[in-house]
C-alpha cells in the first residue's frame, strides 16, 4: 500500500483534505466510501500520517472521550458515534485516526484493538480501560473515567506552567538588565572609577572583571546555555545513566521537583485505582501504570515493587520497600488492602496528591516572585556599592 493526500466530500457536502494508505485509487474510493465520503481526486504522497506536523492536544482527547461518553449513555452504536465524531473533528490528524479505526472496526477488531493501533494518540493505559470496560460492559463509564481524568491532567499541566512562566519571564529581565548593566553601564563608569587614584577594593576589581567579561565575551555566555542543553538532550537521549541522574534531579530541584513527584504519583494512583476497579490485576495495573510515569526513577521504583508482589509481599508492604509514598499514604494503602476497598484507597491517594499539589503550586508561586526580587536587588547593591565606595573614599577625603 501506498499513501495518498485526498481531497475528498462528507454527506453535507463539507469539503474534506488528508492522508490515507491504499492500493490504488479505486481502493482508496472504496476505503473512504466506507467513512462516508466520497473522493474527488488523490495523489500518491510520501508523507506518512503522523509526520504532518500535526498532534493531538489533551483537550481534543478530552472532547473525543466527552463525546463517545455522551454518545454511548445515549444508545449510539459504536460505528455510528465514530462516524460523527470523524465528521465534526477539526484536527486532520485525530480525523484520519477515527477513520482508520471505523475501518478497523469494520475488518472486525473491537474498539480498544483499534486504538492499540495508534499508541502515539491513545496511550496503553488508555487501551487497557477500554478493553475491560469492553469485557465488563461498563464502556460508557471508562469513557467518563477517561474523560475526568484528562481534565485534571489539564487543570494539573496549566497549574504547573503557571509555576513555570512567572519565574521563567523575571529570570528573562535580570538577565536583560544584568547584559545591560555589564556590557553598557559598567564600562561607562570604569574610566571615572580608574582615574581616581584610589586603590580599588576588591569588590569593585570583581565588578569590573566581570564586566570584562561579558564585554569580551558576550557570544559565549549566550551560546554556553544553548550548547550545554544540546550536550546534556543527547546525552540523556543516548545514556541510561544520564537520564537516570537526570530524572532524580527533576524529582529533587526545588520548586518543581516535588511537585512534579506529585503530580506523577496522582497520575499513577488515579489511573491504577480505575485499572483495578476494572478487574484487572494488580501486577497487570503496576506494569501498565509504570510506562505512564515519563520518570525512569519512579519506573523503577514501580518495578521493584512488582517484583516484590511477585515474590509474595502485599501492596503496601513493597511500596513501602520501593519507598515511593510517604508513611501517611501508606497507612491509607493498607487501610484499602485491609477492607477490600483498594481502589477507593487510590482514589483518596489521587485526591490527597492533587491537593497538595494545589497547595505547593501556591506556596511556590508565592515564594518565587520575592526571591527573584531579592536576586535582582543584590544584584543592583553589588553595582550601586561597587561603584560609589570608590567615590565615597575621595570625598571623605577632601578637607574643606
Amino acid at each position: 500500500m501506498v499513501m495518498y493526500a485526498y481531497k475528498a466530500v462528507n454527506k453535507s457536502g463539507k469539503r474534506r483534505a488528508g492522508l490515507q494508505d491504499a492500493s490504488n485509487l479505486v481502493d482508496l474510493e472504496k476505503r473512504l466510501k466506507r467513512t462516508g465520503l466520497d473522493l474527488i481526486n488523490g495523489k500518491i504522497t510520501k508523507k506518512n500520517l503522523f509526520a504532518t506536523g500535526t498532534t493531538v492536544t489533551r483537550r481534543e482527547l478530552i472532547t473525543f472521550f466527552f463525546n463517545m461518553e455522551q454518545l454511548t449513555n445515549a444508545g449510539v452504536p459504536l460505528l455510528e458515534s465514530l462516524a460523527d465524531l470523524r465528521d465534526t473533528l477539526s484536527n486532520p490528524l485525530l480525523r484520519e485516526v477515527v477513520a482508520n479505526m471505523i475501518e478497523s472496526i469494520e475488518g472486525g477488531m473491537n474498539f480498544s484493538q483499534a486504538m492499540a493501533e495508534h499508541p502515539r494518540i491513545f496511550e496503553k493505559v488508555f487501551v487497557s480501560l477500554v478493553n475491560a470496560g469492553e469485557k465488563s460492559g461498563k464502556l460508557q463509564e471508562v469513557f467518563l473515567h477517561l474523560t475526568n481524568t484528562l481534565k485534571w491532567e489539564d487543570e494539573m499541566a496549566s497549574q504547573t506552567k503557571q509555576v513555570l512562566i512567572y519565574p521563567a519571564i523575571v529570570m528573562v529581565v535580570v538577565t536583560a538588565v544584568a547584559f545591560f548593566l555589564m556590557i553598557y553601564l559598567v564600562p561607562q563608569l570604569t574610566g571615572f572609577i580608574k582615574t581616581m587614584g584610589q586603590t580599588l577594593p576588591f569588590h569593585t576589581k570583581a565588578l569590573l572583571f566581570v564586566s570584562s567579561v561579558f564585554v569580551q565575551y558576550w557570544y559565549v555566555i549566550l551560546g554556553l546555555p544553548v550548547i550545554t542543553f544540546a550536550i546534556l538532550k543527547f546525552m540523556i537521549a543516548f545514556n541510561s545513566q544520564a537520564r537516570y541522574r537526570f530524572d532524580d534531579l527533576k524529582l529533587k530541584l526545588w520548586p518543581i521537583g516535588p511537585i512534579l513527584k506529585k503530580i506523577i504519583l496522582a497520575r499513577f494512583a488515579n489511573f491504577f485505582a480505575m485499572l483495578y476497579a476494572s478487574g484487572i490485576s494488580i501486577l497487570e495495573c503496576i506494569a501498565i501504570c509504570r510506562d505512564i510515569a515519563g520518570n525512569v526513577v519512579i519506573e523503577e521504583s514501580l518495578a521493584q515493587a512488582g517484583r516484590e508482589i511477585e515474590e509474595g509481599k502485599n501492596l503496601t508492604q513493597s511500596f513501602q520497600s520501593a519507598n515511593i509514598f510517604p508513611p501517611l499514604v501508606l497507612r491509607m494503602l493498607r487501610v484499602g488492602e485491609a477492607t477490600g476497598a483498594l481502589d477507593k484507597a487510590l482514589l483518596n491517594v489521587s485526591y490527597f496528591y492533587d491537593r497538595d499539589v494545589k497547595e505547593a503550586i501556591t506556596k511556590a508561586q508565592a515564594m518565587i516572585g520575592p526571591a527573584m526580587t531579592v536576586l535582582l536587588g543584590l544584584m543592583l547593591g553589588w553595582i550601586m556599592f561597587s561603584v560609589l565606595m570608590p567615590i565615597y573614599d575621595v570625598i571623605s577625603k577632601v578637607k574643606i
